[in-house]
């Protein structure tokens, strides 16, 4: 099927118009009618990966985060971030982002429903659908039972299966409810503390906006941009097996792109 006709079933349910005003999602580069049978499926659009979905034979290459997020005066092989634009178009991939349309109405249900939130709700509303619900960034809810910081530490790491992740605050502190803004979620935390959240799972926390939300009396557990993101991938994997089941789609293995030494 054309990459249009897919293009359609993915907006359907993560309209574009749910994404927030700084993004850049959509077709970003390559032919709308382009034939698609496979695509390759990743956080990111990286060398590494462009080389896999090339590797792999992908018709289209669909991606959480934008190659490109700001206007572009020329495209060329001279820019490490153009050149990706450059071997994508050569090698006829069509390549398509979908970032805060899918963090708002995919990524925040899901990543509640992985921390087993009881009676959640939307964390930072940003966007009405067309039956009137409100949707947003992130979801907040109760955990099962009362646990410690350290204990919800644990409980973290098993739910997103992540190796290690950084905390601030006091560790033997009591916590019931529980925020979670995938990605980087520093801008979480005023609104995590006036819904009453004992703890905000996230990423990319800086050293003054931890020690900042502890005052507050908000722990903030950061548990990665890429620990609490990584999970696009294998549920887009399960809608376009439900959706389009015609089509073959490869994922890109979890790596973390850093290490802790």
């Amino acid at each position: 099927m054309q990459c249009k006709e897919i293009i359609q079933v993915i907006e359907a349910t993560f309209p574009r118009t749910a994404a927030l005003g700084f993004d850049n999602v959509g077709l970003l580069a390559g032919r709308s009618e382009k034939e698609v049978s496979r695509i390759y499926l990743a956080l990111d659009a990286t060398d590494v990966v462009i080389d896999r979905a090339i590797k792999e034979s992908a018709d289209m290459l669909i991606t959480h985060h934008p190659l490109l997020f700001s206007a572009v005066k020329k495209v060329t092989d001279e820019d490490f971030i153009t050149r990706r634009i450059v071997k994508l178009i050569q090698n006829d991939i069509s390549y398509y982002a979908m970032h805060t349309n899918y963090d708002v109405l995919g990524m925040a249900e899901l990543s509640g429903k992985i921390m087993d939130l009881q009676n959640g709700e939307v964390l930072d509303v940003t966007y009405t659908d067309e039956e009137g619900n409100p949707e947003g960034i992130g979801r907040i809810g109760n955990l099962e039972k009362d646990m410690t910081l350290e204990e919800c530490c644990v409980y973290v790491k098993h739910r997103l299966e992540l190796g290690s992740l950084k905390v601030f605050g006091d560790m033997q502190k009591k916590v019931h409810r529980l925020a979670i803004s995938p990605g980087s979620g520093k801008s979480s935390i005023a609104v995590a503390l006036e819904k009453g959240a004992d703890v905000l799972v996230t990423g990319d926390i800086g050293h003054h906006d931890g020690i900042d939300a502890v005052e507050q009396g908000l722990a903030v557990i950061d548990a990665g941009h890429y620990g609490t993101e990584y999970i696009f991938i294998e549920d887009m994997k399960q809608f376009f097996e439900k959706k389009l089941p015609v089509l073959d789609v490869l994922t890109d293995p979890i790596e973390h792109p850093f290490q802790i030494i």
